[in-house]
Order: C-alpha cells, then structure tokens, then sequence
C-alpha cells in the first residue's frame, strides 16, 4: 500500500513537472457568475517542437463546450482569399508604385531586393500586405511558419474528437474586419510603413525584436513580456503608433466584451489570442478585472 502510494506522488510530481517544463504564452484562468473560462495567450507562427502543448492546456480544449479563437482563418478558404484581395490589393487601374516620385519607388525596390522580395511580383499589394509578408519573412528566418501557428493547431485540436467532446469553435472577430484594419492607414501613411519596415529590417532591429517576442512565448516569461508591453507604450514610431492605439487599443475592448459574454453564458470556455493582446495595462486580462472578475495569471 505504501509503495503503491509512492508511486501515484512520483507519478503526479513528474507530470507537474513535465508541465511546468513546457509553458508557454500566457494562460489565465478568469471566474466571474459562477463560471470559470481559461484565457490562453497564442503565437501566429510556430515550430513542430511546439507539440503537443503542456498537458493542462489540452484538457481545457477537450472539456471546452466553446473554443473561441481571434478567426478561424481554415473555416472558408475562399473568405480568407477574397478578404486579401479587397483589403491588400490595388484595384485595376491603381497606380501603386507607379504613383511614388522616381527617386522612393527605387530606393523601395532595393530595400525590397535586399530582403530577398522581388519589387514586381508585389507590385499589385497595398504597402501594408508588403510589410506583413516581409514580418513572416522575418519569422521564417528564425525558424517559425505561419502553417505550424497555434491558433491554427488550436482548431485542429477542437476539431479532432478530443475526449470530453469536440468544442465548438467561435470567433471573437472576422478575417475581413482584422484585414480593414490594416488597410485603414491612408496610402501615403503605409508607404511610409513600408520604408519603416525596411529601415527596421537592413538594422536588424525588426528580427531582434521577433526573436524576443518568440523567445517570450516560448518561455512564458512574464517579465520579458511586460518589457514588451512597456516598449509597445512608448514607441512613437507609424508602426508602434498602430499597432498600439488600433491593432491592439481599438480590439481589446470589444475581445474583453465578448468573453465577459461567453463566460456568462457557459462553464470551461476557452479563450485564445494572441499574446499581445495579453498584456500591458490595457489587455484584456486587465479590462476584465475593471470589470470586477476574478483573473488569476496562471503562468
């Protein structure tokens, strides 16, 4: 009896163990009417070694009657390609590129070319859809790709008969609303974050910058993420500005909205999103304690 009691305590010891060695992101647990919801803080690029994630983020997914994730962008393909096509293409007839004075659009081109993008096979993309792909790149050269992401590992997760029933998956937001967004900058104001955004790139700046903010996902290192939060209060540059104020700012009340709805509603709902949206004294974590729920940081 005493051995058989030893060997359950190792057992639990190694398995608190193993997760505790495999955290990562951020994850919340938030309680409010009875109910308890757990908010998990997510990366949009992702390596293989990344799964299966730690044990406790699994069960929660398997005895969710709600995944809800910021779009589940493989629902319909076919919105996602239409939604790109209106938001991060110029229509017929646009000048684009052919619009900027001579002396930009080429030094444009040879910063594009130093990134190893040709000028005209994205000529027909707004600046912005540019500069996005030009991140992934980015992300890509550390190793990381958008296909190996987890949210998209989180839908598949949802989707595969886990026991305890397969949750149903919601979306806080839609693929075109994020893409207009983006596209809300005026044209001269994206052509001035494409030539930021490769300034940041021949510094290497921007890559330094993506390493710390994988580094803190992988680590779920609270400090390194609040110096991330900090940074993002304090950069004054086009980019910071909208990621700040719109990407981050203008969404966090309306995501904060929605899970305080879901919770209302249903008992183990899981919440995905990602990361940044997580932190800082405008996150979602902090607008719903303002709204009195209990948010405990779980790591």
């Amino acid at each position: 009896m005493r051995r058989s009691i030893i060997v359950v305590f190792l057992s639990l010891f190694l398995m608190a163990m193993g997760a505790a060695a495999t955290e990562r992101g951020a994850l919340f647990k938030v309680t409010a009417h009875g109910n308890t919801l757990h908010l998990y803080g997510t990366i949009h690029a992702g390596r293989a070694d990344y799964y299966p994630l730690e044990p406790r983020i699994r069960a929660a997914v398997a005895a969710a009657p709600t995944l809800a994730l910021e779009v589940d962008a493989t629902r319909d393909p076919a919105a996602v390609a239409a939604a790109f096509r209106q938001h991060g293409m110029y229509p017929a007839g646009s000048l684009g590129p052919a619009g900027l004075s001579a002396a930009r659009r080429l030094r444009i081109e040879a910063g594009l070319k130093q990134q190893g993008m040709d000028p005209a096979a994205v000529a027909q993309l707004k600046p912005w859809m540019v500069a996005t792909m030009l991140a992934v790149n980015d992300a890509g050269k550390l190793g990381y790709d958008p296909a190996l992401g987890v949210d998209h590992h989180l839908a598949q997760l949802a989707r595969s008969g886990q026991p305890g029933g397969q949750p149903r998956i919601a979306e806080l937001e839609s693929i075109g609303y994020q893409l207009a967004l983006l596209d809300r900058l005026p044209d001269e104001a994206q052509w001035q974050l494409l030539e930021e955004t490769l300034d940041t790139m021949a510094s290497g700046r921007q890559l330094r910058e993506t390493r710390a903010l994988f580094d803190a996902w992988e680590r779920a290192d609270r400090k390194a993420l609040d110096a991330i939060a900090r940074r993002i209060e304090t950069d004054d540059s086009i980019s910071g500005t909208f990621t700040r104020d719109v990407l981050l700012g203008e969404r966090n009340g309306p995501m904060a909205d929605k899970v305080a709805a879901l919770l209302a509603r249903e008992n183990h709902a899981v919440v995905a999103v990602g990361l940044l949206h997580l932190v800082g004294k405008r996150g979602v974590p902090e607008l719903l304690r303002r709204r009195g729920m209990r948010v405990e940081r779980v790591y």
